[in-house]
């Protein structure tokens, strides 16, 4: 790894995705302890955006006060469970514009095939924020990254809850500007391409389907 990916060893992040993993979590459950981790997630990929001071006046006094520099930011679900992470960073960044990218895995080739693409206009003009709940073989995540740089975003990274390193290698293959955020990097992939340990289909937990 480099110091492009970062993992979050904080003890309540490791403490909740831990409950997440259990299979004996429920759905309402599950879903509650993905936003709240994804609050945690939102904090650190935020962690360097730039801060100018305004004058405000407290109860007290007048003083010179830290605040975001007016840095725009989009937050690009990739369908359907980046809807989980993104319910969570909206909680901590109302503001932000929101986008989504819809794929799914051809059963022939495995390439990731685009169904659904909407994202603001002024995309380029923003930092933008990608989330997915698991990193697996990389190739959907890489997908979305090279059609958010064809319709002009230049500041991108990468939000996560688990990734594997296989994930991480073709990430960091097909887009090394990108940074990598995530809550856990796991062991690898099996033969069915989930990851290990991992948490099985976080789609699938998250909305109660099979």
């Amino acid at each position: 790894m480099n110091e492009l990916v970062t993992e979050i060893k904080h003890p309540l992040v490791q403490h909740k995705l831990s409950l997440m993993r259990s299979k004996d979590t429920p759905t309402d459950n599950f879903r509650r302890l993905l936003r709240e981790i994804s609050q945690m997630l939102a904090y650190e990929v935020t962690r360097d955006l730039p801060i100018e001071f305004t004058k405000i006046e407290t109860p007290i006094q007048t003083i010179d006060a830290p605040t975001i520099s007016g840095k725009k930011l989009c937050v690009i679900s990739v369908l359907r469970a980046g809807n989980g992470i993104l319910d969570g960073m909206l909680d901590l960044l109302p503001n932000a514009r929101v986008g989504h990218i819809g794929l799914y895995r051809d059963p022939e080739t495995l390439e990731p095939v685009e169904y659904y693409y909407k994202v603001p206009e002024d995309i380029a003009e923003r930092l933008v924020i990608v989330v997915d709940p698991m990193l697996a073989t990389g190739n959907s995540a890489a997908a979305a990254i090279a059609r958010l740089k064809l319709g002009g975003a230049t500041s991108i990274k990468f939000v996560c809850l688990l990734a594997a390193p296989e994930g991480i290698k073709v990430m960091q293959n097909a887009h090394p500007d990108v940074p990598i955020i995530t809550a856990s990097i796991d062991q690898c992939l099996n033969e069915h391409g989930y990851i290990v340990p991992g948490l099985g289909d976080a789609g699938d937990r998250l909305f109660g389907t099979k």
